[in-house]
């Protein structure tokens, strides 16, 4: 494959118009096509709805040592952190629509601002993807130690906590995250069928939770509905905001999809609209069974149906917890694998991760990226956790936002099955509202990213710009334009 001279510079853009004959210059290999409108919502709604819900809810809530509790107000912290990503959703469904490839923000930086760009959101989902999938793993234990807690189990705090917690490691979050690995490496026909099932029961669990729930609600828990100003609800809104992203997963697997021009920006609207309905409804609810200075900051449904004299619903809802938010995991241990496989096809990492089995997987990232995840949620707090992810996820919608305004102006004939309303109020909107988010994240949060930027700064100019396929001088042109050798009389 030819590549212009001009392609040397860092700013060089993936040809829309020419991405497969561009990647097929790495000899990666190919993801199969198997996810329909539904299977996609599925996934979608899997990864906003779960630890949002069953976790975060309840811990920006009732507060912890550095951040006081917003009390009911957390409803008000998901409604910025939807408005907020909503601006951002719809910058999705337009790109989903028009580039149906693997990678999400990774690819639709590349496209439309340049390499460096689509490199660093990259790098950044890579760790931010990873992350999800650990603190999802400890909201998961939290709720596993509540049900074994019912039938008077009690696990020791060495192997349910972090050194942080006063415990050495969470062996059950370690343990979740290998068994997610194992059922995502089993290939994603296999994986639709089973995420489609798992949201079905997750959406009856929240829908049961609401219908029962209302009966106990007590006004009296309302009030103060802002008990410690809006300061710190702007401030939940920013760790919540953790709750209501899974569609930029779910947007990875655009090139698994059967018609992604068609159904991808479809999937991405259906999933935030029907998960953002039943967070208004749970938050309500959860704020209204228990005072928020008692509610459970990991179980916190759990906390409140015991807390009305319903121990064995909580049981119920701690196993059905525990199953549903498996399906959030899911959602981002696909999202992380497909962006490494992305970059890796596009060259910026060794193509050896590009690697698929038979059934069109990339095992050798799978597991790698799901043993990341589990050494992380074994050793890290949840909220820590959930800020990393945070700050990485505003910064790709930030990207995603401006990189669709800048495409609509510059390339206006690209053919789109999907145009954002109100261009460019939206997306810039979105811009707006996800810097500001950032902006309440506290300072280790950014030193963190910051030093992971670095890291991914020298790797891309070690390795991904002199490797990238854009690249006229890389070693997958040599290697391609290299004769066969001739077998010997």
């Amino acid at each position: 494959m030819a590549v212009s001279r001009s392609a040397g510079s860092v700013w060089r853009r993936m040809p829309v118009d020419r991405m497969d004959e561009v990647e097929s210059g790495s000899g990666a290999g190919r993801l199969s096509k198997s996810l329909g409108l539904w299977q996609l919502t599925a996934i979608g709604v899997g990864g906003i709805i779960g630890v949002g819900i069953f976790s975060l809810a309840g811990l920006v809530a009732h507060g912890d040592a550095e951040n006081p509790g917003v009390g009911p107000a957390v409803l008000i912290s998901f409604l910025v952190a939807g408005l907020a990503s909503a601006a951002a959703a719809l910058s999705y469904a337009e790109f989903a629509g028009m580039v149906p490839r693997a990678g999400s923000a990774y690819t639709y930086g590349y496209v439309a601002l340049g390499e460096i760009v689509g490199w660093f959101i990259g790098w950044d989902l890579l760790l931010e993807y990873i992350a999800i999938v650990a603190v999802v793993a400890i909201g998961i234990s939290g709720y596993l130690e509540a049900f074994l807690a019912g039938f008077g189990v009690e696990l020791p705090a060495a192997v349910t906590a972090s050194a942080e917690e006063g415990g050495v490691v969470n062996v059950p979050a370690l343990l979740i995250c290998l068994l997610v690995t194992f059922v995502l490496s089993r290939g994603t026909r296999a994986f639709g069928r089973f995420e489609l099932v798992a949201v079905a029961i997750k959406i009856v669990l929240i829908l049961f939770i609401i219908g029962l729930g209302v009966f106990y609600v007590d006004s009296a828990n309302y009030d103060p509905f802002l008990p410690n100003g809006f300061g710190p609800v702007l401030t939940g809104a920013a760790t919540v905001f953790f709750a209501v992203f899974g569609y930029d997963a779910m947007s990875t697997a655009a090139e698994e999809a059967t018609d992604g021009r068609k159904h991808m920006p479809k999937a991405i609207i259906l999933s935030l609209v029907i998960a953002m309905l039943l967070y208004v409804a749970a938050t309500l609810v959860l704020t209204g069974l228990q005072s928020y200075e008692e509610i459970d900051p990991e179980a916190g449904f759990a906390s409140a149906f015991t807390n009305v004299g319903l121990p064995v619903v909580a049981s119920i809802i701690s196993v059905f917890a525990v199953l549903s938010i498996l399906t959030v995991m899911l959602t981002f241990l696909l999202g992380v694998t497909r962006v490494w496989f992305s970059m890796s096809r596009d060259g910026l990492l060794p193509t050896w991760f590009a690697a698929t089995d038979r059934h069109g997987t990339p095992q050798r990232v799978t597991w790698i990226a799901g043993t990341a995840s589990a050494l992380l949620a074994g050793v890290f707090p949840i909220r820590a956790v959930a800020d990393l992810t945070n700050i990485g996820i505003l910064s790709a919608f930030v990207v995603v936002c401006v990189a669709v305004i800048l495409f609509r102006y510059t390339r206006p004939d690209e053919p789109r099955s999907f145009r954002l309303p109100l261009m460019p109020f939206v997306p810039a909107f979105g811009v707006l509202a996800s810097a500001f988010l950032i902006l309440q994240l506290h300072w280790e949060t950014w030193l963190r990213f910051g030093v992971w930027l670095a890291i991914g700064l020298v790797v891309y100019f070690a390795y991904g710009r002199g490797h990238s396929l854009l690249n006229p001088d890389s070693p997958h042109h040599a290697r391609r334009a290299a004769p066969e050798p001739v077998p010997d009389p």
